[in-house]
This record gives structure tokens, C-alpha cells and sequence, in this order.
């Protein structure tokens, strides 16, 4: 029996804070390159696992499964309590870290879908396109300000401690506008994925899987 993970996934990907969780957790796994967006070869690699074509898919030791990045991140976290990744089912805090894990996913992750190409459903409309473009993109910013304005956060989002939430959210806030907009909805958020990015633990897994190219003002610690 295989005992390592597999991923299928890419760089700069929702794969990427699955990786980092095995990353922190000292599990093995393997990735498997698949940037579905670039054609019908790399969305092939994936049709076996997901027939979505979509990545994030997770293979596990065992053989199964998995789909949907945060059910791959809540399933790592509570399949190793010891790492304290995530809530126990009985803390006051497991409420918050589901609403916020599924969240993310839902009101935020799944609009790249369509602002990364906007003919999807603009079709060859170009002005339409534009415009959809342009409306993510503010409901975006409207949903990160939503949940700053609904969190309380210490050195993390969710209190002193770093879940797969800090690692999802440190991913998420980095597609599009360099995190310009992030930062200005949401400060105190901007204050944990700082700190997220500078975990020496995780400094030469985000060099490789999802470089700080210069100009990013994620770049630098927080203490």
C-alpha cells in the first residue's frame, strides 16, 4: 500500500495550502503537475480523480479520494488532532472555523472560476466581459471586508494558535490584485497571512510553490 499523499494540483494553485498543511503535519506526498487552465491535456491528468477536471484532488494513503480544497484541509486537520490544525469537535471555536472554511470556498474561491475567464459566461462579448470582470472583482473585496468585520483575530484568525484556515486564507487573498485590495478591506487579516508567509517552517515551500515575486507587499515578516 502506497503511504505517501498524492496531490494533483499546481503552482500558485488551491492545491498549494493543501500541500503547506502536509508540509506542517511531516506527511510524504507527491505532487502531480496538472494547470488545468492551460488545455485538455493537463485537465486529462485530473478526469481519473475528479471528474470535474478541477484541481485540488487529494489521493490518500488508503486510496480514496478527495475533492473540494476545504474538505481536503478540514479532513487533514482532523485526521491529525495531535497538529492542532483545527478546532476539536468540542471547542467553542469548531462553530467559526467551519462557517469561515466554507466561506471562503463558496463566496470568494469559486468567482476565479469566472474572473479568470470571463467568456464563460459572457461568451464573446468583450464589454460584458469587462464588466463581469469588474464585479468579482468589488464582491470579492465586499466578502474578504464582510469577514474582517465578523472576525476578531490574534496572531491568527481565529486566536493564538494557526489553523488550516490561516493557510487557506493566506492562499486565497493572494489571487488577483496582488493583495492591494485585501489589505485595504481587510487590515487585521492582512496582519495574520503576513505572519502566515513568513513561517519559518513553510519559507522554502512558498519559494517553491508560490514565490514572492518583487513587488508583492506580502513580502517581510510580522512578529
Amino acid at each position: 500500500m502506497n503511504q505517501a499523499y498524492t496531490i494533483f494540483g499546481a503552482l500558485g494553485s488551491g492545491s498549494v495550502p493543501v500541500e503547506a498543511t502536509l508540509t506542517l503535519l511531516g506527511q510524504p506526498y507527491s505532487v502531480v503537475e496538472a494547470p488545468t487552465w492551460e488545455g485538455e491535456a493537463q485537465r486529462a491528468k485530473v478526469a481519473g480523480v475528479n471528474p470535474l477536471k478541477q484541481i485540488p484532488a487529494l489521493v490518500t494513503p488508503d486510496g480514496e479520494t478527495i475533492t473540494e480544497s476545504a474538505a481536503i484541509l478540514i479532513w487533514l486537520a482532523d485526521r491529525f488532532p495531535q497538529a492542532r490544525l483545527a478546532p476539536s469537535l468540542d471547542s467553542p471555536l469548531r462553530g467559526q472555523f467551519l462557517r469561515w472554511m466554507v466561506f471562503v470556498p463558496a463566496a470568494i474561491y469559486s468567482l476565479f472560476w469566472v474572473r479568470d475567464d470571463p467568456s464563460r459566461l459572457a461568451g464573446p462579448d468583450a464589454e460584458l466581459g469587462a464588466r463581469i470582470k469588474a464585479a468579482t472583482a468589488d464582491r470579492i473585496a465586499d466578502c474578504w471586508g464582510m469577514m474582517e468585520s465578523q472576525l476578531d483575530p490574534g496572531r491568527y484568525l481565529l486566536g493564538d494558535e494557526l489553523t488550516v484556515l490561516d493557510l487557506y486564507v493566506a492562499v486565497v487573498s493572494r489571487w488577483g490584485s496582488r493583495r492591494k485590495r485585501f489589505y485595504a478591506v481587510a487590515p487585521r487579516m492582512g496582519e495574520v497571512v503576513r505572519r502566515v508567509d513568513a513561517d519559518p517552517r513553510l519559507e522554502a515551500f512558498w519559494a517553491e510553490r508560490f514565490p514572492f515575486v518583487d513587488g508583492w507587499e506580502s513580502r517581510g515578516a510580522a512578529g
